[in-house]
């Protein structure tokens, strides 16, 4: 393609194709998004989007998840006759620590049960408890927010910039009080947060960061892993993640004291050296959150996939990314100047219905897209609006804990208009759908053209 088009003159040359033929007017939307993209376009069985009686533009699956082969079988297999099951025992978590840790550039590794447990253990770690307060993204899973009511500190809101799919970092500092005991960013999707703004405002008030990195192995910031920036970086290994043992988490950092009151909070106060019936305990909160070592050992078997599967899911979403920013109406999530690798466990990008036009909504839109045979989500609600947290705001607890009138302007204090709209606007592709070859992608791009021309129609079915 020529050059870059400008939004009237695609929607120009789509009104024009309108009045001509169904082949016409996909080649003329071929020749807008790429001559790559042209055949699966304008093939003569995509006359009509599927909802409108048409052919689908995919019959076939994208690529399933988990990817496994014989090394994981190997791998499961040593440790099942190897007896040692556990941790303490075995040497498969051990061993991933030390990989892991070396993958990313961090000096300490600390593998845990999950996700969740680690950013628990981390917070834990690092003294937040009743009291506190813990500034968080209001667009992320609710573990992000779970783990702040379990160590019963109050959770504030900083709104999200809908650009970047990210928290706003420039709205973090104004969330802070002479409460706030961590601040924890969300590098949502696997697309980092403005690191260097959320880095200063921890340095300059001196309040530690703890990233919830879960969806963001391999991302960098800068030529740096993140997880490797706050005191602490949290990852999961849940069974839908890019990294993938069924469920598992680690927590990276670089503070070997912090290292050690992570360990034993996720070992039940007990200290890394101590072993076998020796009861000596580390004066911290703590649970039985360990990774076991059939965990460990399906980690390692697959980082060996890894780097090749970040490969080309960044080479596929780079493809979308340029298709998509020809069509008015679809806006791919953004990465900050300091982006050096996004680890794209989602694809994220927003559907504006003004600038798709035809009146067609997001819910009429995703619709049309799954009839097409393309699996695409609306992605998370506002957290800071669910209904649970009223009602963990009136606790007994929490009335104990902290002032009635801090809890009051709770609600108003927490309010994130620029979330609402991110979450009205949101569609994510999962994954593993950046795993296939080039044609799947070219599919996703027909699927939405056809849907682009016929949005008018499509809005007015019922």
């Amino acid at each position: 393609m020529n050059g870059e088009l400008s939004r009237r003159r695609f929607l120009q040359q789509t009104a024009t194709a309108s009045a001509g033929t169904v082949a016409a007017r996909y080649a003329k939307l071929g020749a807008i998004l790429g001559a790559g993209t042209a055949p699966q376009i304008a093939r003569g069985a995509a006359v009509k989007p599927s909802v409108l009686g048409g052919t689908p533009v995919r019959t076939t699956s994208f690529p399933t998840w988990p990817v496994y082969d014989q090394r994981e079988e190997t791998a499961l297999r040593g440790v099942l006759q190897s007896g040692q099951w556990f941790r303490g025992a075995g040497r498969k978590v051990g061993e991933f620590e030390e990989a892991y840790a070396k993958l990313t550039g961090a000096k300490h590794c600390v593998a845990t049960a999950n996700g969740t447990g680690a950013l628990f253990t981390s917070l834990t770690a690092l003294d937040v408890g009743p009291g506190d307060e813990v500034v968080l993204s209001p667009y992320t899973f609710i573990a992000t927010l779970n783990v702040v009511i379990l160590n019963y500190a109050l959770p504030v809101f900083a709104d999200s910039d809908p650009a970047s799919f990210e928290v706003d970092a420039r709205k973090i500092e104004p969330a802070l009080t002479e409460r706030t005991a961590a601040i924890l960013p969300v590098h949502l999707g696997g697309n980092p947060a403005d690191l260097d703004t959320i880095m200063e405002v921890s340095r300059r008030r001196r309040i530690p960061v703890v990233e919830d990195a879960c969806q963001a192995w391999l991302a960098e910031w800068r030529g740096r892993k993140v997880g490797t920036y706050g005191a602490a970086g949290c990852f999961s290994f849940q069974a839908s993640k890019n990294l993938n043992a069924g469920e598992g988490g680690a927590v990276l950092t670089n503070d070997p004291n912090l290292a050690e009151d992570i360990y034993a909070a996720h070992n039940n106060n007990r200290g890394r050296r101590v072993t076998g019936y020796n009861f000596k305990y580390r004066g911290t909160r703590a649970a039985n959150l360990r990774m076991t070592e059939w965990q460990g050992a399906l980690l390692l078997a697959q980082m060996t996939r890894l780097e090749n599967q970040a490969r080309t899911r960044e080479q596929n979403a780079e493809y979308l990314s340029a298709q998509f920013r020809q069509i008015p109406g679809l806006a791919p999530a953004k990465m900050y100047a300091g982006c050096t690798r996004n680890a794209y466990h989602l694809y994220m990008f927003r559907f504006l219905p003004e600038q798709f036009g035809g009146g067609l909504t997001r819910a009429q839109f995703l619709k049309a897209m799954s009839a097409e045979g393309i699996p695409c989500m609306a992605g998370y609600t506002p957290l800071n609006q669910e209904p649970f947290i009223k009602e963990v705001l009136a606790s007994k607890a929490y009335k104990r804990i902290y002032p009635a009138k801090l809890l009051a302007e709770w609600a108003e204090r927490n309010r994130c208009p620029a979330n609402d709209q991110l979450c009205d606007q949101a569609v994510w592709f999962t994954q593993p759908m950046l795993l296939g070859p080039r044609k799947d992608m070219e599919d996703i791009v027909a699927a939405v053209t056809k849907i682009k021309v016929h949005a008018a129609e499509l809005a007015n079915k019922a």
